[in-house]
């Protein structure tokens, strides 16, 4: 069509098979939004399109993505708010009828499967590197592995026992994403094994584990907390959909030769100070009793091989 439809804050930008959903950069533009910069989604992506009234003299086009066509909305799992879905258009309501023309041009468009999951993605994730700060630790992905470094200041013993931790893409099976905010226009209620406090997280599984009932988030090794200023929707929620996309696509050193399954990948090398914080926080630990003689060895050892 090559045709163009603004709206407040998004612009879509129509193809012949596609539309271009491009977010403006803005203070009443939605951070998650300004995050995601543009998507392009195909036609057969999308399951349906509604056009309804919206709030103080606007209409709202919105489209329904297939289950399985988005990672991000797959991980957001109906939890995001209205204000953050990247499907919505909002319209000032004099051009109801221009936004109900090319609602039927979207819908000319679907694939006659729409109705039925898709059975990969057809909307790419934010690429990697990708990393944010959550409360109790720092996620980073490469496309080929997840590593968690935690905090001091706020990661539980429990973590601090496991140490810091790596996950190889070929080792996992899903990613889990609770919303460290309110409940969302999908009225999803808070995740099990979520943390206390409203804290959101970020809980990869694994394959060999996945059959075991989850524990808490701040507990579990395998988990981010955020909440609290750390790790908000607009930082986490781009993450996990970029890691949930590279679980299921099977390939996640697109691009890139894959290293042999038995190699581990080489650590940065580590600020020397870090260490010796890290050192310092593991001695408090082993005097207050929560780590044995074996563990702060052990542990120390760890930290003295990564100078």
């Amino acid at each position: 069509m090559g045709d163009v439809l603004a709206g407040f804050q998004t612009v879509w930008e129509f193809d012949t098979d596609s539309v271009l959903i491009r977010f403006e950069r803005g203070i009443r533009t939605p951070k998650l939004l300004q995050a995601l910069g543009e998507r392009r989604v195909p036609f057969e992506a999308l399951s349906a399109v509604e056009l309804a009234p919206g709030k103080r003299g606007t209409v709202v086009l919105r489209a329904m993505p297939r289950p399985g066509a988005d990672p991000l909305m797959d991980v957001a799992d109906g939890q995001l708010k209205e204000a953050y879905d990247p499907y919505r258009l909002v319209l000032p309501a004099e051009r109801e009828k221009l936004a109900e023309y090319y609602a039927e041009e979207i819908r000319g468009g679907l694939a006659p499967d729409a109705d039925t999951p898709a059975e990969t993605h057809l909307v790419t994730a934010p690429a990697a590197p990708l990393s944010f700060k959550a409360y109790d630790g720092k996620a980073s992905f490469d496309g080929k592995e997840v590593s968690f470094r935690w905090f001091w200041t706020g990661a539980s013993s429990a973590k601090w026992k496991a140490g810091d931790q790596r996950f190889r893409i070929d080792d996992l099976s899903g990613v889990e994403w609770c919303s460290p905010e309110s409940k969302g226009s999908g009225g999803a209620a808070p995740k099990e094994g979520a943390a206390k406090n409203g804290n959101g997280h970020l809980r990869l599984i694994e394959r060999a584990t996945e059959d075991r009932p989850a524990g808490r988030a701040d507990h579990d090794p395998a988990a981010v907390v955020f909440g609290m200023g750390y790790g908000l929707v607009h930082q986490s929620l781009p993450f996990a959909a970029a890691v949930l996309e590279a679980v299921r696509a099977g390939n996640p050193a697109q691009g890139a030769e894959s290293a042999p399954a038995s190699a581990c990948p080489t650590a940065p090398r580590r600020d020397p100070a870090d260490i010796a914080e890290r050192i310092r926080h593991l001695g408090e630990l082993h005097t207050q009793g929560l780590l044995t003689d074996e563990e702060f060895s052990a542990k120390k050892a760890e930290l003295l091989a990564e100078l």
